[in-house]
């Protein structure tokens, strides 16, 4: 019985069509790269706030735009993704065999958009999506007002949504494994290619692509000499990029693992830290940098505080409604400066509260 289903998992290797271990694995290898860069700027910004706040705030967009350079060098270059080149394959199109050769100029484009846009454009679907959330719980508005209307509809039609797209995913999976599918992933089918192995015809191909593209300088014309020496910046700039990605994909994914909860729990378990001293006061517009003498005074209201509340990035304390509307403009705390979002903010309950 175990005979009859090996190819599910596995594929010869003079087969082009790829296992869905292999098409599985370099999805997985983006999708782990992000968080893990997305920890790295983390760490940076709080260290640094001045200096590394402005990569947390646009991580997505920085991202976004090395994304795109990645993915069209790669495209130009091997015909692949990043990812699908780390992993020996390549994307033809429907139909077509052979050696390696460039992608029509409509499956490039289409290749292109989905792989970068389609992730930025699900990311800001998700933090618009927890932002309203939070709005919802916190935020107080007319409960018959356009605006709770649309948060209502929004939030409510987001799980079913998200149910769908990955349903649509996995029941392309499942015809990839089960019934010998050409795409195991919609969009590729909706770029018009399918993936297969890189064979050696295609690695001489890419190797002849880089001489001509070192050697074609010198016999151009000075228009094309800037055109062509513009492009090889970028592609340096991109291969650079990419073999950064190459090298740091393990220790990204090492480094993932130990900012994971149940790492961070065992390390704690396993030492007690000593209390950090404050941090260092900024000279901002829309505050005394001097805190208020009484604990229990409100150091953006000067009031006594109502609905005491915590920011986890500093430990000060403030009026929940202070807290809230300061950080949701400034995403910061408004005494030490740390990078700080509506996550991080702790109501503090009293015991005969």
């Amino acid at each position: 019985m175990a005979e009859h289903g090996a190819h599910i998992t596995t594929a010869s290797p003079g087969e082009e069509r790829p296992s869905i271990f292999e098409v599985v694995a370099q999805e997985s290898l983006m999708a782990a790269v992000r968080p893990a860069l997305h920890h790295v700027v983390k760490v940076l910004a709080e260290a640094n706030p001045a200096r590394y706040g402005p990569f947390w705030r646009w991580f997505d967009e920085l991202y976004t735009l090395v994304d795109l350079l990645l993915q069209q060098h790669y495209l130009s270059w091997a015909r692949a993704s990043f990812s699908e080149n780390f992993y020996g394959l390549k994307r033809m199109t429907e139909g077509s065999t052979g050696v390696l050769r460039p992608l029509a100029r409509k499956a490039y484009w289409k290749s292109l958009l989905l792989l970068v846009l389609v992730p930025y454009l699900r990311m800001k679907l998700e933090k618009l999506v927890s932002r309203l959330r939070e709005d919802e719980d916190y935020s107080i508005h007319n409960e018959t007002s356009l605006r709770k209307s649309w948060y209502k509809a929004i939030l409510a039609a987001y799980p079913f949504v998200k149910f769908a797209w990955e349903g649509w995913f996995l029941i392309y999976q499942l015809r990839y494994v089960l019934w010998n599918a050409r795409h195991h992933s919609p969009l590729l089918r909706i770029a018009g290619v399918q993936l297969a192995r890189l064979t050696l015809e295609d690695l001489q191909a890419m190797e002849r692509t880089t001489s001509k593209a070192a050697t074609g300088l010198s016999n151009a014309s000075m228009t094309q000499r800037v055109r062509d020496m513009t492009k090889k910046v970028l592609g340096g700039v991109a291969f650079s990029v990419s073999s950064g990605l190459s090298l740091g994909v393990f220790f990204l994914q090492f480094l993932e693992w130990w900012y994971s909860a149940e790492n961070q729990d065992t390390l704690k378990s396993l030492s007690t830290l000593p209390v950090p001293s404050p941090p260092i006061h900024f000279e901002l517009e829309t505050y005394s940098p001097l805190l208020p003498k009484l604990k229990t005074v409100c150091p953006l209201c000067r009031k006594v505080r109502v609905n005491d509340t915590a920011l986890g990035t500093s430990g000060y304390v403030f009026c929940y409604r202070c807290a809230y509307y300061y950080v949701k403009t400034h995403q910061r705390c408004p005494v030490s400066g740390y990078p700080t979002e509506l996550q991080h903010l702790i109501r503090l309950y009293t015991p005969d509260g």
